[in-house]
């Protein structure tokens, strides 16, 4: 299957909303129809002919070359197909994605895959802040579906989660995983100060521990569970090095008390 093709022109002068440009919207449209299509911005009209070269392909399988971080909202409510991404992006990259893969050979902005219901985000350098959490007024995070981060994560991932899988194959910052409601985090690396603040529910696994956890953690001892075993099973499929993490007994705490106090936060012993 030959891919459509989207190869930046140029660094654009200001942010691009590439929400349009996902397959089930462009699933029968032309060629002179794709480049007619408008891309909101902050000052002036813009078209998709205008910002980049267009090759024509099967739209189940898109591909944007040269990209920058000036490209915002890529695979906004992406229902199937494939897109791969050759460079960084900006902000909210797969929000609200509900089904397919999305690839990303570069970093991602903050508020990457929020509010996302199902598929696979796959990024190879790193993401900002807030990766699956909510936008602004909203009550809930990510809400389904696997995101891998090759690299490292910026503060709070997984805020407010509700449902899914994070894995992050490096370091984390401050935050992760706070206020989950349920779903699943897992830091191979080292995580920053207060992991799993206020979380409710959910499950947070971490490689290297953390400097600073939360006293309203209480410790439980360490354990050999089943589960672990079945979720080193899933998470194998995406991650080796995430999946090893669950090859010995953990240290369990649980919390965090200082709310509900359902959640469990995992350590190597």
């Amino acid at each position: 299957m030959t891919p459509l093709v989207l190869t930046l022109r140029e660094r654009p002068e200001q942010r691009l909303d590439l929400a349009p440009l996902v397959p089930h919207r462009l699933a029968g449209v032309t060629a002179a129809e794709i480049e007619r299509i408008e891309l909101q911005t902050t000052r002036r009209h813009v078209l998709v002919g205008d910002i980049f070269r267009l090759r024509m392909g099967d739209a189940a399988q898109i591909r944007i070359e040269g990209a920058c971080d000036r490209l915002d909202r890529i695979g906004h409510e992406m229902a199937c197909g494939e897109i791969v991404v050759e460079g960084d992006v900006g902000t909210q990259t797969g929000r609200l994605m509900k089904d397919g893969r999305l690839t990303v050979h570069g970093s991602v902005g903050p508020w990457g895959a929020s509010g996302m219901k199902g598929g696979t985000i796959e990024i190879f350098g790193n993401a900002g802040d807030r990766l699956g959490g909510p936008d602004a007024g909203e009550i809930a995070g990510m809400r389904g579906g696997m995101v891998l981060v090759r690299g490292s994560v910026g503060e709070r991932a997984g805020d407010r989660m509700r449902r899914g899988t994070i894995v992050v194959e490096r370091t984390a910052g401050a935050h992760a995983g706070s206020r989950m409601i349920a779903g699943t985090l897992v830091v191979v690396g080292r995580t920053g100060p207060l992991p799993g603040y206020l979380m409710r529910r959910g499950t947070i696994v971490l490689g290297e521990g953390s400097k600073e956890l939360s006293p309203t953690f209480i410790d439980c001892g360490v354990h050999d569970l089943v589960a672990a075993r079945l979720m080193a099973d899933f998470i194998g499929a995406y991650s080796a090095p995430a999946a090893k993490l669950f090859g010995r007994p953990l240290r369990r705490f649980a919390g965090d008390m200082a709310v509900l106090g359902k959640g469990e936060i995992f350590t190597r012993t």
